[in-house]
């Protein structure tokens, strides 16, 4: 059970592996893109290339879902990024029910957006639980656990990739363990429990009242996609990529303090933060050097309104 590209290397060690892959459950295809095309999740698409069933449940208390389920009879579920509370009627089906690659050392972050939040928090390190399922929120006890650094040039996209690839190696050695009787679940620590909501749009707004720090874990933790973002001259702009520096220039936060083919720096509420790659709506990402030959900004332009 997995729907996003997270999921896919998880779903590639499990179809590698002798025990058959009986189905994949996703959700389902949705419009996407500029042009709105439905396309179908990345789950799916490496399914249906190893001729593997695909299930796209849009409740997952469907009568109809659960009777197809009773009826593949499966020995274990595994989930990875599906993207819905599971039921219990649906995590007690599989005969030795279910287990998550929840990407987060539990119990920090459990939630939708452990990996966001982890930048966000400017964790030094973050990793993979391998969980059985439970029916509340990402809190069943753990089977093992893989830690990796965040590096300072993590971004929201690039640390997906890390950890879904430990995902994948931590979920194979959680199988085996299991069934040979080494790997035991154990409750999650009672202290030390965070949440990592959802990203919503607020999440990505640069607040220049915030540190230069601060905000450029923003632009990582948001990178590439739904991407931080400011306004200028009333239109959305996007930065992509940034850095923080200690320098303060007593202004306003917000103000362009300087711009040039190094970097836009705008004050922030402590700090400068230096944009290396923005994206004015409806247009392309560019460099400084080339955003500024195509925009004017006014001597002490003011972002964000």
């Amino acid at each position: 059970m997995g729907t996003p590209a997270f999921a896919c290397p998880s779903l590639e060690a499990l179809i590698a592996r002798s025990d058959p892959v009986i189905a994949v459950v996703c959700q389902p295809d949705r419009p996407r893109g500029r042009g709105l095309a439905v396309v179908a999740p990345e789950t799916k698409r490496v399914a249906e290339r190893h001729g593997i069933p695909v299930l796209q449940p849009t409740r997952m208390r469907d009568p109809a879902f659960h009777e197809a389920l009773r009826a593949l009879a499966p020995d274990l579920g595994v989930v990875a990024a599906y993207g819905r509370l599971l039921p219990r009627e649906v995590f007690d089906l599989p005969a030795h029910g279910c287990i998550n690659v929840h990407a987060s050392l539990l119990p920090r972050h459990r939630g939708a957006a452990p990996i966001q939040w982890a930048i966000l928090s400017g964790d030094g390190e973050t990793g993979i639980s391998i969980m059985r399922i439970a029916e509340e929120l990402d809190a069943g006890d753990v089977f093992l656990q893989r830690a990796v650094p965040v590096r300072a040039d993590h971004t929201g996209g690039s640390l997906t990739v890390d950890l879904a690839r430990l995902g994948a190696d931590a979920l194979v050695e959680a199988i085996d363990g299991i069934r040979a009787g080494r790997l035991h679940a154990e409750p999650q620590p009672a202290a030390g429990v965070t949440m990592a909501p959802r990203v919503e749009r607020e999440h990505a707004r640069l607040d220049w009242q915030q540190d230069a720090a601060t905000l450029e874990r923003v632009v990582r933790a948001m990178a590439p996609a739904p991407s931080a973002f400011t306004s200028i001259g009333g239109k959305t702009l996007k930065v992509h990529r940034a850095s923080a520096e200690a320098t303060d220039h007593g202004v306003v936060p917000g103000t362009i303090v300087a711009a040039g083919p190094e970097g836009i720096a705008v004050q922030t509420g402590r700090g400068v933060l230096r944009l290396l790659e923005v994206q004015l709506e409806g247009r392309k990402a560019l460099s400084p050097a080339a955003f500024l030959a195509g925009f004017r900004l006014p001597p002490a332009s003011c972002l964000g309104g």
